[in-house]
């Protein structure tokens, strides 16, 4: 992992149908994520929000498309924001914003890493794929989309940029998926998406299918990029995210996959995604995907009973 973490905001809502999204970036920073990185001795650069201009409406043949002009400046934006990052040798966290962002963020982290020569993979941790086209999304939610975009679907041209470098679908692996629409299913089993549903996980546990898919990306030398939604954790716990699915990951899996992430060192670059806090209790889900990042980036859960012990 890099010692330099670039935070980039990203207050996209566009992308669902529920307003409160927008305010996630700030409500990270509310939650003191810089200063628990700096506790770790990271060097931490806010770069604070990126910004989209006014967009003429772009229309789609699929009526049900909503904001696709937003989606495409937000694509462009956050990808050269990616990019630049990646290139200044630092680990960019995105802080978002719904999750139509990884459009942009994985394309741009995916181009970085293939001009050095090696490949990019995705862990991603969602209740849901992602992997609508703009042909088969029923809500027109752009959210839905952005993995079959940086995977190099070509329903989206001309709409999007074209990638040059889009992440093959084999090395992108989805955990604590819960709710996938009968177009995704069939989509992800063609194009070889390494797809794990909480039966899976509830059957094998999270280690396993993990520590596989990480030697898969250690063996190859290639780049992590690590895409968190709100949603793949159980709402009991994270309440603030607009497409709540019963049954996701509890508080000691989620924190289990951040501790083996860190053990291997290989994520460098990051989304948080879908955080509302418009639907949060007091700031939980907040400060709650604060200390999975935490956790991901050195601290144990020993650090954690120590100071929870010395407040008494």
């Amino acid at each position: 992992m890099s010692e330099k973490i670039l935070l980039i905001g990203a207050p996209i809502q566009t992308g669902t149908h529920l307003g409160g999204c927008l305010m996630g970036p700030d409500a990270f920073r509310t939650a003191q994520l810089p200063n628990h990185l700096q506790a770790l001795g990271f060097d931490v650069e806010d770069l604070g929000n990126l910004r989209v201009s006014v967009q003429e409406p772009l229309s789609h043949t699929n009526p049900k498309v909503h904001h696709l002009a937003e989606y495409r400046a937000w694509t462009q934006v956050l990808y050269e924001a990616a990019y630049n990052a990646m290139s200044e040798g630092a680990l960019p966290i995105f802080l978002g914003g719904d999750h139509s962002m990884a459009a942009g963020t994985v394309s741009g982290v995916a181009q970085h890493t293939a001009e050095q020569g090696r490949e990019q993979f995705v862990l991603w941790l969602d209740a849901h794929p992602d992997f609508h086209s703009l042909d088969s999304t029923e809500s027109g939610n752009l959210h839905g989309t952005p993995a079959a975009y940086y995977t190099g679907s070509k329903d989206f041209t001309p709409y999007l940029p074209k990638l040059a470098n889009p992440v093959k679908p084999q090395n992108v692996c989805m955990m604590g998926l819960r709710s996938v629409d009968r177009a995704e299913r069939d989509t992800l089993r063609e194009v070889g998406v390494l797809a794990h549903d909480m039966r899976s996980i509830d059957e094998n546990g999270v280690i396993k299918p993990l520590r596989t898919f990480l030697d898969r990306v250690k063996a190859s030398n290639g780049k992590l990029h690590l895409s968190l939604d709100v949603d793949f954790l159980d709402p009991a716990i994270a309440p603030a995210v607009g497409t709540t699915v019963p049954g996701g990951a509890t508080f000691r899996e989620a924190h289990l996959i951040m501790e083996l992430l860190h053990d291997y060192k290989l994520v460098s670059s990051l989304d948080l995604v879908e955080l509302n806090p418009f639907l949060d209790h007091s700031g939980t889900t907040a400060r709650l995907m604060v200390d999975l990042v935490s956790s991901l980036f050195g601290k144990s859960i020993l650090d954690r009973q120590t100071r929870a012990a010395e407040n008494f």
